[in-house]
């Protein structure tokens, strides 16, 4: 590859990556364990690309594990542009897949074309969530989440006023990546509600 060339590509791959930076300031919801500060969603991704690997054992077919875990690492930095959208905010779901899909356009557009259109193809795959492998990484998306809440005692459920059928009808679509993980997480859930955690 000539010098000129591969500057140019290191130089748009740098970009990108100083821009993926920014998602160590996108806060969202969930509270971690210790500090009890929100998390971010650097955080997030890292969290969730380790349950990925850990918990692909009870994925309900064989996946490619490093599929899944490429396609964690990126869906969320739409988000850079988009925000974080609240998964129980109604109304701001309403427009979340339009603007973070014009974040997508954006944000690999740094890369050179190639990889932009790999990463714009991955990010694609994930919010459809028709294939095994974006199923499993909704399952373990949601299930940090879930899981951070109940381990935090319902602080962030409680703050916003979110009930028990909220949560199932938010989380179901984690069965169709993992019945296992689903099974579990809801008693978990269920103990959070006798706990007084979440509301019914």
């Amino acid at each position: 590859m000539p010098t000129t060339a591969l500057t140019d590509r290191l130089t748009a791959q740098f970009a990108f990556l100083l821009e993926c930076d920014r998602l160590k300031d996108v806060f969202r919801q969930s509270l971690n364990t210790q500090s009890r500060r929100r998390e971010n969603d650097a955080e997030h991704s890292w969290a969730i690309c380790l349950f990925a690997v850990t918990l692909a054992e009870h994925s309900n077919v064989p996946i490619d594990v490093l599929r899944v875990v490429r396609m964690l690492l990126i869906h969320d930095v739409v988000e850079i542009d988009a925000g974080d959208t609240f998964a129980y905010d109604t109304a701001a779901m309403r427009d979340q897949h339009e603007r973070e899909a014009r974040a997508a356009d954006r944000i690999f557009g740094l890369l050179p074309a190639d990889q932009a259109l790999a990463f714009r193809a991955m990010w694609d795959e994930f919010e459809a969530r028709e294939t095994a492998e974006a199923k499993f990484a909704h399952t373990v998306d949601r299930l940090q989440a879930m899981l951070l809440n109940c381990a935090t005692q319902g602080e962030s459920w409680r703050r916003h006023g979110v009930t028990h059928a909220a949560v199932v009808a938010r989380n179901t679509p984690i069965a169709d990546g993992s019945s296992t993980l689903w099974t579990y997480i809801r008693g978990i859930v269920d103990a959070a509600v006798r706990d007084g955690h979440l509301a019914t």
